[in-house]
């Protein structure tokens, strides 16, 4: 039996491609083997296409019958926008069916194998396939506790600074950085500031590769402004992006709706000080298949997530400059810790060299 490493692996470098352009969808990779050849492949097409298994076994064809499938996630065995796979599978002539986790949905956890096996199917399950736990983490966040996957990702100096004293941030990481940033934000639901970015970069926080022409799927833009400071000319009103801004009474939501002529929508969130419950703010935005959130600062916003122990995933960019300056911003404001043992831990890290930066990304331990 060939080994199943290289094909799970290969079906997650294919559900790459649908990560933030299928939520709430998973982002699922699938390949078919026949005799040690990959004889169909597919990934998961936007909300009402065909999942991974159907593209991969319309593909193979024929080619399916006494093959094997690898898959990043347990096949759905429920009607929803299209007919189960579990169904496609069976009347495909598939013999074996290796898959990396369970949906944890509630509609689906574990049915997909039982159909599967009652078929004379055999099931296999690789839970120890960490590319696939990886990329099962944002999905599996999201369908078993209504919240979104949040990517913390800020640049800074070597020194640790985001800005200068004045507030200069223009530009602290190199090119390379930044259209890596323009496609992380492409492959996510949303994007996140607070207002202090704003008022002080003035950002798109579009996704836009090195042509400047914008991507075809463009996230959500998300604004934490409690007050509801946000200029009416701000860039990010200048496209049709979407744009969410979350402030925290009505007095600030009354003072947007009539100081903005966009179509923008305002959502209340009201948390202590007068200030937005980001808690409640990632709530909500599950509630708009929001899976993936990226959130790029500034410390205030970054000091707010931690504090409530609400990120995922770290990217920090760190830029070959001293910046100094006692009242120089760093990345992560908020509370913090008194104690160094209760410091938010990082496991899986990884260090990667891009351009004259380096970046430093791994997840949060719990």
């Amino acid at each position: 039996m060939e080994s199943s490493v290289p094909y799970l692996s290969r079906a997650v470098d294919l559900a790459q491609r649908a990560v933030g352009r299928v939520s709430p969808n998973p982002a699922v990779g699938a390949v078919i083997v026949r005799e040690d050849i990959i004889v169909g492949e597919g990934f998961t097409q936007p909300p009402g296409g065909s999942h991974a298994e159907i593209v991969a076994l319309e593909r193979a064809g024929d080619a399916a019958v006494d093959a094997t499938l690898y898959v990043t996630l347990e096949p759905c065995s429920h009607y929803g926008r299209t007919p189960p796979c579990t169904q496609a599978i069976v009347k495909s002539g598939v013999k074996e069916v290796h898959f990396s986790a369970l949906d944890l949905a509630p509609w689906s956890s574990g049915k997909g194998i039982e159909e599967l096996e009652q078929a004379g199917i055999r099931t296999v399950i690789h839970g120890d396939h960490q590319p696939s736990i990886d990329l099962n983490a944002a999905y599996v966040k999201f369908a078993s506790h209504g919240m979104p996957w949040v990517l913390a990702k800020y640049a800074m100096s070597i020194d640790g600074k985001i800005a200068t004293r004045t507030g200069d941030s223009r530009w602290i990481t190199g090119e390379e950085s930044r259209a890596r940033v323009h496609e992380i934000r492409a492959s996510s639901d949303a994007v996140m500031v607070g207002i202090g970015t704003v008022l002080a970069d003035d950002p798109e926080l579009t996704a836009r590769p090195e042509t400047k022409f914008a991507f075809e799927e463009q996230p959500l833009r998300v604004v934490v402004d409690s007050e509801g400071r946000i200029p009416s000319d701000a860039k990010m009103f200048q496209n049709r992006a979407p744009v969410l801004i979350a402030v925290a009474n009505q007095d600030a939501a009354q003072r947007l709706s009539k100081k903005l002529d966009q179509d923008v929508t305002i959502l209340v969130m009201p948390g202590s000080d007068n200030r937005v419950s980001v808690r409640n703010l990632l709530a909500a935005l599950a509630e708009r298949d929001v899976v993936n959130l990226m959130v790029e600062g500034g410390g205030t916003l970054l000091g707010a997530l931690f504090d409530e122990d609400l990120v995922d995933e770290v990217i920090g960019c760190i830029a070959p400059v001293i910046v100094g300056g006692a009242n120089a911003p760093s990345p992560v404001r908020g509370a913090g810790v008194e104690m160094l043992a209760d410091a938010n831990r990082m496991q899986r890290v990884r260090i990667e060299s891009v351009g004259s930066d380096v970046w430093f990304m791994g997840f949060i331990a719990r």
